[in-house]
């Protein structure tokens, strides 16, 4: 229970702080959950960075970039 609080929490913050002012920024978890979350990505990792190599007919590519910057330090 408590992962899928912590899980609960994660999505309410990155709503409220990674897409304030969209038009997910009022959606329920699960609907963040299955536009933003459950997309085709093949995940690159070595010692200095993470890759995120998102599908180019992702419809909401341009809403997770833009979350991803308002949440990146």
């Amino acid at each position: 229970m408590l992962t899928g609080g912590l899980a609960h929490v994660l999505l309410e913050q990155i709503r409220h702080h990674g897409l304030y002012g969209t038009r997910l920024a009022r959606a329920h978890v699960g609907t963040l959950r299955l536009k933003l979350l459950r997309i085709g990505a093949v995940i690159v990792r070595n010692t200095r960075r993470v890759v995120f190599m998102l599908s180019g007919s992702c419809p909401y590519q341009n809403l997770f970039r833009l979350a991803v910057q308002r949440l990146a330090p």
